[in-house]
C-alpha cells in the first residue's frame, strides 16, 4: 500500500520557508535609497494589504486544483482558460529576464567586497559587459546541473537572516544608548510623500513582499491543511512586515541614506555598524561580502535554470519547437536556456546608454524589474476576480471570505497594482529614450510576441481541442457539478 508523503510540513517549517522565499535585506536597501526610513510604514502596509491576501488567493487556487501541483499555469487556466494561463506563465519567465539584469551587477559588487574587501567601481558599460560574461558562465554551469548549490544557498540565506536580526538588535541598542543616527528618526522622516515618484516606488515595495506564489503551493503539504496554512501565513506575513519595517527604520543609524549604493549597500550598513562597535571593518566587509556573494551567485545559478525549465515544460507542447523544449540529461532545456542568455544581452546593454553611473544603471534596472514583476500577480488577481464573479459555486476546501469580500479585496489590489505598474513604467527623472525603448518597448515586444505565439499554436488545434484549451477548468467543473445535481434530482423524481 502506498504511503502518502503529503501533510508533512510543520508550522515552523512553513514559517521558515516563508522567510526564505520573501525576506531579503537587499530589498530594505533598495527602498531606503528611494524613500529613506519612510519605507518602514509602507512595508508594513504592503504586507497587510498585499502579501497576506495574495497568499490566501493562491491558497484558494491550490485548493481548487488539488489534482495538480498547482503551478501558475494551472491556477490561471482554472479561471481564465489556456490562453491567459500561457500569458501568465510567460510573464513569470519574462520577469526573470529583468531580474537577471538587476542581480548580475550585485554579484559583481559583492564579489569585490568578498575578495578585495572594498567595492571596486566600474563604469555602467563595463559592468554590463562583465555581467554578460558572468551570465554566460552561469548558463553553462546551470545546464550541467547545480543541485549542490541549493544547500549552500540555504546556509548563506540563514546567515544573512541571522545578520539581519543581529543588526536590528545592535542598531537598536545603539539608538537606546544615545547615538545620533546618520539620518534622524522623526515623524516627518517616516511619513511618505504621496506623489507620482512614490507611486512608482510602490512597485519596489510589492516586489519585496513577493514570493507568496512559491510558498502557497505547499498548502496541501502542511500538517492541519488549509486552516493551519492560513494561520501560519498570516503570522509569518506580519512578522516579515515588522522585520522589514524595523530594518528600514534603523538602516540609517550608522550610514546616511545618501551614501548607500544599490550594489553593495548591505556591506556598507554592516561596515558602519562595525566602525561604531570597534570591530575590524575589512574583516566585516569580507565576511558580509562573502555571504552575500555566495547567496547571490547560488541564486543566479538556480534562477538561470529553474524558471526556463518550469516555463518551457509546463506549457502545452506545440507552442514552441521540439528542439527548444528538449531536456538534457540534467533535466534542463539547453537551447531555451541559451535563448534566454541572448535575450538578456540587450536588456543589460540598453540601459547603459542613458546611465551616467552604476547607481543610475541599477536604479533603471530595479525599477523595470519591479514594474515587470507586477504583471504575473496582476494576471493571477484577474483570474481570481473572474473565479469569484463567474464560478464561485465550484466546490473547494478553502475560500478567502464570502464572494463579495473576495471580489472587494482583489478589486482593490488590482487597482493598486495597476497604478503602481503605470507609475513605475513611467518614472520621474528617467530619460525618454529609456522609457520608450526599454520600459514600454520591452513590454510591448515581449507580450506581443507571446500573444502571436499562442495564436499560431491555437490555429493548429481542431475545434474541440481549441475549446478544451481555452475553456476555464472551473467552468467545466461547474457544469459537471450541476450535471450531477440534475442527475440526482432526476433520480429522486423517478424514485417518487
Amino acid at each position: 500500500m502506498a504511503v502518502s508523503n503529503r501533510n508533512t510540513i510543520g508550522k515552523f517549517g512553513l514559517l521558515a520557508m516563508t522567510f526564505a522565499a520573501v525576506f531579503s535585506f537587499n530589498n530594505v536597501i533598495n527602498n531606503n535609497i528611494q524613500l529613506g526610513i519612510a519605507s518602514a510604514p509602507v512595508f508594513l502596509v504592503a504586507t497587510i494589504i498585499y502579501f497576506i491576501p495574495f497568499c490566501l488567493i493562491i491558497a484558494e487556487f491550490v485548493s481548487l486544483n488539488k489534482n495538480s501541483e498547482a503551478g501558475v499555469y494551472a491556477w490561471v487556466k482554472s479561471a481564465l482558460g489556456g490562453r491567459w494561463a500561457f500569458m501568465t506563465a510567460y510573464t513569470y519567465w519574462f520577469v526573470n529576464l529583468f531580474f537577471f539584469t538587476a542581480l548580475l551587477p550585485r554579484v559583481i559588487a559583492y564579489a569585490s567586497y568578498a575578495f578585495l574587501g572594498y567595492d571596486y567601481v566600474f563604469t555602467p558599460l563595463t559592468t554590463a559587459i562583465i555581467s554578460i560574461f558572468l551570465f554566460a558562465f552561469s548558463t553553462y554551469i546551470s545546464n550541467s546541473g547545480a543541485k549542490l548549490l541549493g544547500p549552500m544557498t540555504s546556509v548563506t540565506s540563514s546567515l544573512m537572516l541571522l545578520l539581519t536580526f543581529s543588526y536590528i538588535i545592535l542598531a537598536g541598542a545603539a539608538v537606546i544608548g544615545g547615538i545620533e543616527p546618520a539620518n534622524p528618526i522623526t515623524v516627518e522622516a517616516i511619513t511618505p510623500n504621496f506623489n507620482w515618484a512614490f507611486l512608482g516606488i510602490t512597485a519596489w515595495i510589492f516586489q519585496a513582499a513577493g514570493g507568496a506564489e512559491s510558498v502557497a503551493v505547499y498548502v496541501n503539504d502542511v500538517k492541519g491543511g488549509s486552516r493551519s496554512f492560513v494561520k501560519v501565513i498570516i503570522l509569518s506575513g506580519l512578522v516579515i512586515g515588522v522585520l522589514y519595517s524595523v530594518s528600514s527604520l534603523l538602516l540609517n543609524v550608522f550610514v546616511s541614506r545618501a551614501d548607500l549604493h544599490f550594489t553593495g549597500g548591505t556591506v556598507q550598513v554592516f561596515e558602519g555598524l562595525s566602525a561604531h562597535f570597534g570591530l575590524p571593518a575589512v574583516l566585516m566587509n569580507r565576511f558580509v561580502g562573502l555571504i552575500s556573494f555566495t547567496a547571490m551567485f547560488g541564486s543566479l545559478l538556480m534562477w538561470t535554470a529553474a524558471p526556463v525549465k518550469i516555463f518551457f515544460t509546463e506549457i502545452p507542447k506545440g507552442i514552441f519547437g521540439e528542439k527548444t523544449i528538449r531536456l538534457n540529461k540534467h533535466g534542463v532545456p539547453t537551447r531555451a536556456a541559451w535563448l534566454q542568455f541572448f535575450i538578456v544581452i540587450p536588456l543589460m546593454l540598453i540601459p547603459t546608454l542613458g546611465s551616467d553611473s552604476v547607481q543610475d544603471l541599477m536604479n533603471t534596472l530595479i525599477n523595470m524589474t519591479a514594474a515587470a514583476s507586477m504583471l504575473p500577480p496582476l494576471f493571477i488577481m484577474l483570474a481570481y476576480l473572474n473565479l469569484r464573479l463567474k464560478y464561485d459555486r465550484v466546490q473547494r476546501d478553502f475560500k478567502m471570505g464570502s464572494r463579495l469580500q473576495g471580489i472587494a479585496i482583489v478589486s482593490t489590489l488590482i487597482v493598486i497594482f495597476a497604478v503602481g505598474f503605470v507609475a513605475s513604467t513611467f518614472p520621474t527623472g528617467a530619460s525618454i529614450m529609456t522609457i520608450v525603448f526599454y520600459n514600454v518597448g520591452g513590454l510591448v515586444i515581449f507580450l506581443g510576441y507571446a500573444w502571436w505565439k499562442y495564436n499560431r499554436y491555437s490555429k493548429t488545434l481542431d475545434a474541440q481541442a481549441r475549446y478544451d484549451e481555452d475553456t476555464p477548468l472551473a467552468r467545466i467543473e461547474l457544469e459537471a457539478q450541476d450535471g450531477k445535481k440534475n442527475l440526482a434530482g432526476d433520480l429522486r423524481c423517478t424514485t417518487l
